[in-house]
C-alpha cells in the first residue's frame, strides 16, 4: 500500500472519531493496567461489569494487595482464566508496591516484569494511560492490518513494527484505537460490514462483501 492512500485511510478515521476512547472503564492508570490484564481472552464488556464492583472497594495495590487471592476472586469469576489472572493480579500488586512505589511504571521493560503483563498488555497501558504513540496488535488490529494492507504480517510483533513504519506519525498516537474499533465493530471476522465503510475504496481486501441486490432478491430471509 502506498503512502498517500495510508494517509488518507487514517485521515478518514480521525474525522470520523477525532478522539478515540478506549471501552475499558478505568480512573487511574493502576485500574486500566488491572482491567487490561482482565482483558485477555475477554470481552471489554464483562470487564467493566467486574471492575465496577471491584474498584469500589478496591482501587490502589494496597486495597487490592490486601484482598488476596480468594478475597479478589469472587470480583472477576465472570471472566475467563480468572484464577489465574486473580494471582497474577495479587503478585503485581505486590511488586507495584515493593519496587515502584505503588505507581504503575513507564517503560515496556518495567511493565512486561509484571505478572500476566505481556508485550500487547504493555503497550496499551503506554498509549492509553500515558499517551505513548505504541500500537497495541490484538486479533482486531491484526486482522484489519493484513485485510486492509496497510501493514501486512505474519504475526502480531511483526504487525505492530511495520504500523509503527507506516502509520504516518500525526495519527500514531491513536492509530491502535482507531484500528480495534474498525475491527471491533465494521471490518469483523466472518463477514465484514464493507458497503458501510469509510475506507472501503481504499483498502486492498480481495473479498469485500457486497449489498444484498434488491432485484434479486440477494440475501433475504424469505
Amino acid at each position: 500500500m502506498n503512502p498517500i492512500k495510508r494517509q488518507e485511510i487514517f485521515r478518514r478515521l480521525r474525522e470520523s472519531n477525532p478522539e478515540p476512547k478506549s471501552e475499558l472503564e478505568y480512573r487511574t492508570p493502576f485500574e486500566l493496567l488491572v482491567a487490561v490484564i482482565l482483558s485477555a481472552q475477554a470481552t471489554d464488556k464483562s470487564v467493566n461489569l467486574a471492575t465496577r464492583e471491584l474498584f469500589k472497594h478496591a482501587k490502589t495495590p494496597a486495597e487490592i494487595l490486601a484482598l488476596g487471592v480468594n478475597g479478589l476472586e469472587p470480583y472477576i469469576k465472570r471472566i475467563g482464566l480468572y484464577r489465574t489472572k486473580a494471582k497474577n493480579i495479587i503478585e503485581t500488586c505486590r511488586l507495584l508496591i515493593k519496587d515502584y512505589r505503588g505507581e504503575v511504571p513507564r517503560t515496556r521493560d518495567e511493565l512486561e516484569k509484571l505478572p500476566g503483563v505481556g508485550r500487547k498488555t504493555a503497550n496499551v497501558v503506554l498509549n492509553v494511560a500515558f499517551g505513548e504513540p505504541t500500537i497495541a496488535v490484538d486479533t482486531h488490529i491484526f486482522r484489519v492490518a493484513n485485510r486492509t494492507g496497510i501493514a501486512p504480517g505474519k504475526d502480531p510483533l511483526q504487525v505492530e513494527q511495520r504500523l509503527l513504519k507506516f502509520v504516518p506519525e500525526e495519527f500514531r498516537k491513536h492509530a491502535h484505537h482507531w484500528l480495534i474499533l474498525h475491527g471491533r465493530y465494521v471490518c469483523v471476522a466472518r463477514k465484514p460490514k464493507c458497503p458501510g465503510c469509510i475506507i472501503r475504496d481504499l483498502c486492498e481486501f480481495k473479498g469485500k462483501t457486497k449489498e444484498p441486490s434488491a432485484v434479486s432478491g440477494e440475501g433475504s430471509a424469505v
